[in-house]
């Protein structure tokens, strides 16, 4: 019997072991294939449509509008902090359950009645649609579906509806400091009438003047603020809409198979091996 001498390999072995056992592993690989091809036909194929969008930049729109001081444009494309927003939004419970409301997805998805309805509704949710960043800090809303035009019109609602939440958003922020703002005011506007009961002297006249320009500096920004607050703009730019597909994205069945076929030869090469040793020759 020949001995393996250094790194020498003696490949006898494997020969010997392949020519008893490729009619086997022949016939494997032929039922694993036909079985493969079956399960993946029975796959429905799923469409995917992305919508790509630009956030703009997060600046203020009234101090660009009302304060020529202001260095910074609210028509420049939004930073990485705007894209990380952008993000947030579009993956938020609020962008959910607006499209799950909108499109109705509970019944799209036939989701059956019972316990955890909804949870099976946001995993299928996720599953299918996602948001991620592009390489030039766009932001990119993929949407799978097994209708491809459902798959375009949710990429595209979800696009304008990332401008619905940012005014939400912008407008209740806006409303809790327009709020503060005027109970303030008004606080100055009494203060400054108390004073102005009070006898003329220097103080007197040094106070009201800075409770003055306290108020108008005030009133301006409450004014800034109202602004933000009533003024309905788009906060992105729309680079791609997302267009029906006419090719399915998913599976993919020539890898099922071939995947299937091969991961059946290889675990009937294991259960040989294991099972029937392959016997040395002398």
């Amino acid at each position: 019997m020949e001995q393996n001498i250094g790194n020498a390999f003696d490949h006898r072995d494997t020969l010997h072991f392949f020519r008893r056992w490729w009619r086997l592993l022949a016939i494997v690989f032929v039922v694993a294939a036909i079985v493969s091809a079956a399960v993946a036909w029975l796959i429905k194929p799923y469409y995917k449509s992305s919508a790509v969008i630009f956030p703009t930049s997060s600046n203020r729109i009234s101090k660009a509008i009302m304060d020529y001081h202001y260095s910074l444009d609210f028509m420049d494309y939004g930073i990485e902090r705007d894209c990380e927003y952008a993000i947030q939004i579009l993956s938020s419970k609020r962008m959910q359950q607006a499209v799950c409301d909108h499109f109705n997805l509970m019944e799209h998805y036939a989701i059956p009645e019972g316990p955890h309805r909804q949870f099976k509704l946001e995993k299928q949710y996720r599953s299918n649609i996602t948001v991620k960043r592009t390489e030039f800090l766009g932001v990119e809303i993929g949407v799978l579906d097994q209708d491809p035009e459902w798959a375009a019109m949710i990429a595209n609602y979800m696009a304008a509806m990332y401008d619905t939440l940012c005014h939400e958003i912008h407008h209740d922020r806006a409303v809790g400091a327009a709020e503060a703002m005027n109970s303030v005011c008004a606080q100055l506007e009494h203060e400054i009438d108390s004073l102005s009961q009070l006898p003329q002297t220097s103080w007197r006249t040094k106070l009201i003047s800075d409770k003055c320009e306290q108020l108008a500096d005030l009133q301006t920004r409450c004014t800034q603020v109202n602004v933000d607050r009533d003024l309905e703009v788009s906060y992105k730019y729309s680079v791609d809409q997302a267009v029906v597909a006419d090719k399915k994205a998913y599976p993919k069945r020539m890898l099922i198979v071939l995947a299937g076929s091969l991961g059946a030869v290889v675990v009937c090469i294991f259960g040989l091996l294991i099972f029937c040793p392959v016997k040395k020759e002398d």
